[in-house]
């Protein structure tokens, strides 16, 4: 039985990392076309470099995953703390609200918030790009957040009030140190999600503010070559390292000593 479940656990990861295996290879091979290899190349990354509208669509990625992971970061990080520490009315509610971004589809978000604009009359280009990664990060940020604060000594805080340090004081000195790898992991999962989004970039961007996966999708449309596999490789090594950090920070909140 238990060889049985060792070979099952194989099978599954073959089939989830051979693809992606599958990709990075092919980006190093010489022939124009991915059906078959002819040789290995560092061509099509260099050709990635010479690419104008590629890093234009990077930049656009970089400013939309800066501002809406510093909004996500802020807002979420304030309404972890609001939720652990007081107890309000529709407290509950708030709680079950935060994981529907999260819970319903990519299509459905991107629909309703596009829905939004077209109401609100704001124009699709970098507000509505911004706004809209901004409202799926919120969840994560103060997930992992509320995750930091939990079992948090409200005894510390006490203890700085009474030595005559102001509110301001104990959060910047105290406070925020002790929950900081839970906020950085926060922005990095953010930062993460928000560079890899298509579904939602799609519907909320305007003329002008192509991101990279919207960039990949229309080269898509002309057929898959190396060079995409190569954009490809480059975004996956993007979430491993920022995926690595994130679980970094994880690691160096479990072992630190308990709140």
């Amino acid at each position: 039985m238990k060889r049985l479940l060792e070979i099952n656990i194989a099978v599954v990861f073959l089939f989830l990392y051979v693809p992606i295996l599958t990709v990075v290879a092919f980006s190093f091979n010489s022939s124009e076309q991915t059906a078959v290899w002819q040789g290995f190349t560092f061509n099509w990354y260099a050709a990635l470099f010479e690419d104008a509208a590629l890093w234009r669509a990077c930049r656009n990625s970089l400013i939309v995953a800066g501002a809406a992971t510093l909004i996500a970061t802020v807002i979420g990080t304030a309404t972890a703390l609001a939720i652990e520490r007081h107890r309000f009315r529709f407290r509950a509610a708030l709680v079950r609200c935060l994981y529907l971004p999260i819970i319903i589809p990519d299509i459905v978000l991107a629909i309703a918030l596009l829905t939004f604009y077209v109401q609100a009359r704001i124009p699709l280009g970098i507000i509505s790009l911004i706004i809209a990664h901004g409202v799926f990060n919120i969840a994560y940020v103060t997930i992992v957040v509320r995750a930091r604060l939990q079992g948090y000594d409200n005894s510390v805080e006490d203890a700085a009030l009474d030595l005559g340090a102001t509110q301001w004081q104990t959060f910047w000195r105290i406070t925020l140190p002790l929950i900081a790898p839970g906020i950085i992991g926060g922005a990095l999962l953010a930062f993460t999600l928000s560079i890899d989004d298509f579904v939602i970039t799609f519907f909320t961007a305007g003329v002008g503010w192509t991101t990279l996966s919207v960039h990949i999708y229309s080269l898509l449309k002309f057929g898959i070559t190396p060079k995409i596999n190569a954009i490809s490789t480059m975004l996956l090594v993007n979430s491993i390292v920022f995926i690595l950090l994130f679980l970094r920070f994880r690691e160096k909140k479990e072992k630190s000593p308990s709140l």
